[in-house]
């Protein structure tokens, strides 16, 4: 091929196929020196009109609010040989608008002239989307996440917007870096208990090809919880590959607002069935009286906070009989040691003897009720005598004809609602119950904006009339019921208000599961099992947990070695890292695998047994079974436990293994 062929050839694949290439001249002022078929194409005007002697006609073609830009660009070019990159708009013949991306690479040519070869790339589409983004962020204080449609989808791109929903700290040195731990995993953002949600919505998104709406609860940075509303959508990137994208509002105030209302409303039906109810409140150790029926002496406290165990103190020792105040005392004890309320427990209830208003011994039972991850409910009501049971007998008869068929597909939680004539209106549930009674949480709530005929209500199960007529007479019973869920048969406590003098005033019928949850051990057996006479490991259920990260292990064998003493970070950095000493780095490192082992604790449903205060952490003792607890508690059955070796992995276990070796009398092996 000869010369003129081959000049041929590179003069046409510069014309036709590379996108709007064209060469300056940066003289003074620049003009263009050639232009591209594919330019002309690109912008609709010919070469001529483009090259008109000393008129820059590229440069006419520049947006007026970027030949600024523009013209800083090219003189910047001027100054040496390099390549730069500048994005602007031009305007086409026809008055539409590009957004171009102009790589430019200056040279001198043998005669000294300076040029500049430049390359477009149109950009628009991308601009475009980008500009809605932006449109969107700065109108709607919206949140934007894409992510992987992977079992554990990462996270590609994330807004401002989302990262101050997220409280995502800023990133100094030495520290750890929580964005990027969260990019490689979605779910690290969301709470234990919603992460299985979560993973449904978006099989259904993904399987279904179609976007899904709704509100779910996420987890901040601090520690804290966010409630958020947005859609997820699945969509193709520019690369062609599959992802999630979801646009979410932070609606955490209106969410605390609505629980606020359902709690009121909670506590109102509350009132009409117990006589006294407290607020305890452990984090802050504080007790107050919300509501005292006939007590003049509560009345006079209401609502004002107390040191919690000195107030309960005081109560038993001045109204609950003699016999009964140790047994009190315990009940609220392993209340204070946080003992109830685990996911495997039952609602505490006690029976007791206590002087009433009328100075009066009565019979009351209590019972202790969540009413949020940081309160609780301590309610008594005194049972009915004789006399008052006479008058229960009386209830409304046409109460008792609509309510013989009432469905109890009841597992796990609390209602309320309100029973009027032949008019029930619900009142309270916790978001587990709802499906039990056959509604879903919309119809509930709609429910709860108006009465609903008894026999609408009750029309979707039935339980036995004598069941109710119990309760009714009693004012509280407790029945066996079958649960659909599990295919068992469970218990369910109801207790319904008292009859006002006319009639006419609403009752109001309390439910709760009275069973512990499914999966308990018929013998009550400990689910954390700890071994460390030999190498070092935890089971769940008899299935040993596996720790993706050694450190998160070897912390936690630090706190079961420190027998539910805290540990600090300084201390626990000494241990994991013997030969480096405290620093940022140091610090860091042992957040991160702080972070994993609450992590994996949480995975399997055992978080509660590490307790965390002020950054020290450590074991909650009475939640797991160990071999060397159970070895040091001296009882008999656990005097062969111990054989010779404790925490092998660990070398600074050595300590507590010479401690054994003495209580043995063993020697230790070297």
């Amino acid at each position: 091929m000869s010369d003129n062929n081959k000049m041929q050839n590179i003069e046409d694949i510069l014309s036709r196929s590379v996108s709007g290439f064209h060469q300056y001249i940066l003289s003074a002022p620049p003009r263009l020196n050639y232009v591209s078929r594919n330019l002309c194409g690109m912008t609709g005007f010919f070469e001529d009109e483009l090259i008109d002697g000393e008129r820059d006609g590229y440069g006419a073609l520049v947006h007026p609010a970027d030949r600024k830009r523009f013209t800083g660009f090219l003189r910047e070019l001027g100054t040496e040989e390099q390549t730069l990159t500048a994005e602007y708009r031009i305007v086409k013949k026809d008055g539409g608008v590009l957004y171009v991306s102009d790589t430019s690479t200056s040279r001198y040519l043998a005669d000294g002239t300076m040029t500049a070869d430049s390359v477009l790339t149109d950009i628009t589409r991308l601009k475009e989307d980008n500009d809605n983004l932006r449109f969107l962020n700065e109108t709607i204080p919206c949140g934007f996440l894409k992510y992987t449609c992977e079992k554990q989808p990462k996270i590609t791109y994330i807004n401002e917007r989302m990262r101050r929903i997220f409280r995502f700290p800023e990133v100094r040195e030495g520290e750890m870096d929580y964005l990027e731990l969260c990019r490689e995993n979605i779910f690290l953002l969301v709470p234990m208990e919603d992460r299985h949600r979560f993973a449904s919505y978006l099989d259904r998104v993904y399987a279904q090809g179609a976007p899904l709406a709704g509100e779910m609860t996420v987890l901040r940075c601090d520690g804290t919880k966010a409630h958020l509303f947005g859609w997820v959508a699945k969509c193709v990137d520019d690369r062609g590959r599959e992802e999630f994208q979801s646009v979410c509002m932070d609606v955490t105030e209106r969410y605390r607002k609505k629980k606020a209302g359902e709690e009121k409303q909670y506590l109102k039906a509350l009132t009409d069935v117990y006589d006294l109810i407290f607020e305890y409140e452990p984090a802050g150790n504080t007790v107050k009286c919300l509501h005292s029926r006939d007590s003049a002496v509560f009345r006079q406290i209401e609502n004002i906070p107390m040191q919690m165990e000195d107030a309960t103190e005081r109560w038993i020792a001045e109204t609950v009989a003699g016999e009964d105040q140790d047994r009190v005392r315990e009940f609220f004890g392993a209340f204070y040691q946080g003992k109830y309320f685990l996911s495997d427990a039952r609602p505490p209830q006690i029976r007791y003897r206590a002087r009433s208003s009328e100075g009066r011994w009565r019979i009351y039972r209590g019972i202790f009720l969540k009413m949020n991850a940081s309160s609780a409910l301590f309610c008594c009501r005194r049972v009915p005598d004789s006399e008052e049971a006479d008058l229960l007998r009386d209830e409304n008869t046409a109460l008792k004809e609509n309510m013989q068929e009432l469905i109890l597909r009841f597992t796990d939680g609390l209602a309320a609602f309100e029973v009027l004539d032949d008019y029930v209106t619900p009142l309270y549930a916790s978001d587990n119950v709802c499906e039990f009674f056959g509604f879903t949480r919309e119809e509930w709530l709609s429910m709860m904006k108006k009465s609903t005929p008894l026999r609408s209500f009750v029309s979707r199960s039935a339980a036995s009339y004598e069941d109710f007529a119990g309760l009714l007479e009693d004012g509280e019973a407790e029945f066996a019921y079958y649960d659909l869920d599990s295919g068992t048969e469970r218990r369910i406590k109801a207790i319904c208000s008292r009859k006002s003098p006319g009639g006419h005033a609403p009752r109001y019928v309390m439910l709760y599961s009275v069973d512990g949850k499914k999966g308990d051990g018929a013998d009550g057996s400990c689910k954390v099992r700890i071994r460390t006479f030999g190498y070092f490991d935890v089971f769940v259920d008899d299935r040993p947990i596996a720790f993706r990260n050694k450190k998160s292990k070897e912390l936690f064998a630090l706190l079961v070695d420190r027998r539910g003493g805290y540990v600090s970070s300084e201390e626990a950095i000494g241990f994991l890292w013997e030969e480096e000493p405290v620093s940022s780095v140091t610090l860091a490192r042992y957040r991160k695998v702080a972070l994993r082992l609450k992590n994996i604790l949480a995975e399997y449903g055992i978080s509660d047994v590490v307790e965390t205060v002020d950054g020290k952490r450590r074991i909650v003792t009475d939640k797991v079974k160990c071999d060397l607890y159970d070895y040091l508690s001296g009882r008999e059955e656990y005097s062969r436990l111990f054989m010779g070796s404790y925490l092998t992995n660990y070398s600074w276990g050595e300590n507590t293994l010479a401690e054994l070796a003495g209580i043995s009398g063993t020697c230790c092996p070297l």
